[in-house]
């Protein structure tokens, strides 16, 4: 609904496909997250933004990869591997960085608002250098139904997020679990959808640049989109572990940009899909021994 909708409304405005696609839909993909932080931050659970995020990210790297990858090989696009890739690894390395103080502050939030504005003049740029950005067709649709369809979804994911939210605490209450570990796994898992929506129906459709453009799209605009929008309401406090996460995420990225030149070149199958499971189950393994 989202997409169908603001995909219209934008083309209506003489906004190019790609664009669409690199921002609307990353913009989509993200909404989870943003809707539970901005529930966690109105409940007072600001200390739980941060593992929402960060184990979205891990779950997208490791998990959706590797469930798209048995699907059907990944293609590596040149320009996601030269470009949106690295990019992927700065960010994580930036998050590092301003975690050392274990808490983003407003400060922290205004060089990640820097960055995800130089990031969408790259997007911008990337469309209007485009040959092709107009090749796929967008069926239009009145402003009124657009609107709607626009505004019900967010009406939903509301409710969906304030569900989440209240869900996770009282099953980390209920069985006396940290919260923070429910929202690097169940809560991490659950906002990973999107994504995993887009991967698999990717990959029956033998399309999965689309697949890995959902990732490392969506993972940039979390760790820039997100905690920046929240981190300007509210300094963000981390968790106990949360330097252990930040190093699986950078490893994850690194991985990612390495496999493009390993095995079968700019392709990722299923002998790197499994190294990425195998790192998924050890970084569970280690958060159920941190209990």
């Amino acid at each position: 609904m989202l997409v169908d909708g603001a995909s219209s409304i934008a083309k209506k405005f003489w906004i190019s496909a790609l664009v669409i696609w690199l921002t609307i839909v990353a913009f989509w993909s993200s909404a989870p997250e943003l809707v539970i932080n901005l529930i966690s931050w109105y409940s007072w659970n600001t200390d739980l933004a941060v593992s929402n995020i960060i184990g979205s990210n891990i779950s997208n790297l490791l998990l959706i990869l590797w469930i798209t990858a048995i699907l059907y090989p990944i293609k590596l696009p040149q320009t996601t591997i030269k470009r949106e890739i690295p990019f992927l690894i700065f960010s994580a390395i930036v998050l590092i960085l301003i975690l050392l103080d274990w808490v983003i502050s407003r400060a922290d939030a205004g060089i990640l608002s820097v960055l995800f504005w130089i990031f969408l003049y790259y997007t911008f740029s990337i469309a209007k250098s485009s040959k092709d950005s107009e090749t796929e067709k967008i069926e239009l649709m009145s402003n009124i139904k657009a609107t709607l369809f626009v505004l019900l979804w967010l009406c939903w994911l509301v409710w969906w997020g304030k569900l989440i939210v209240d869900s996770a605490v009282w099953i980390a209450q209920a069985q006396w679990l940290p919260e923070a570990f429910i929202w690097v796994t169940i809560v991490a898992i659950w906002t990973s959808l999107p994504e995993l929506a887009v991967s698999v129906i990717a990959a029956f459709k033998k399309n999965t640049d689309i697949a890995i453009w959902a990732v490392v799209w969506s993972n940039i605009f979390n760790t820039l989109w997100i905690l920046w929008a929240t981190g300007l309401m509210t300094p963000l406090p981390s968790y106990t572990w949360i330097h252990f996460d930040l190093w699986i995420n950078l490893i994850a990225s690194i991985y990612l940009f390495l496999f493009a030149f390993s095995f079968k070149k700019h392709h990722i199958d299923k002998k790197e899909g499994i190294i990425f499971i195998t790192l998924y189950v050890f970084y569970i393994i280690f958060l159920v021994s941190k209990i």
